[in-house]
């Protein structure tokens, strides 16, 4: 048995997406008090953001459901981060190819689309949609899938412990 469980969330800039799932996971396992057993991060595939706060929009969307992202920074997923993730969770398709490509032949952990653990609960749609070029809409809806999908890993996490 794993003393700890650790999830990483990747998308692109780490600054919409990933650090929403981040914060909305961190909650939930906070109010489940599991933040002993759990421990969440988060990473983008790309380097353009590296040190950035959350974007803006997401921040403010996320502040609406009192989940606190501002002090999330942003950071590129390396080889390294398949030794320590069990959980590693791709937003979108793009994403997870660059995954596995980084990711070591020997990796036994959860390399998948995050969206998968919402079940039923978010429709045909697998992927988190990228809202960075949308508006305020995209990114009220992106928090609404990254929830649905937190608490179907928070079951499945709290299932397989």
């Amino acid at each position: 048995m794993i003393d700890k469980v650790h999830v990483l969330f990747v998308c692109l800039g780490n600054i919409c997406r990933s650090p929403t799932a981040h914060g909305v996971f961190e909650r939930l396992v906070r109010d489940a008090g599991l933040e002993q057993r759990i421990a969440v991060d988060s990473a983008g595939t790309g380097d353009w953001h590296i040190g950035r706060p959350p974007d803006q929009r997401s921040h403010r969307a996320a502040l609406e459901r009192g989940v606190d992202i501002g002090h999330l920074r942003a950071r590129q997923v390396t080889a390294a981060d398949f030794d320590r993730y069990q959980y590693i969770l791709a937003m979108d398709r793009s994403n997870l190819d660059a995954l596995h490509r980084l990711k070591p032949e020997d990796y036994r952990g959860h390399l998948g689309l995050f969206l998968a653990f919402a079940g039923d609960r978010s429709g045909a749609l697998d992927e988190v949609p990228d809202p960075y070029h949308g508006g305020d809409d995209d990114f009220q809806r992106v928090y609404e899938l990254i929830q649905r999908a937190s608490l179907g890993l928070l079951d499945h996490i709290r299932e397989a412990s």
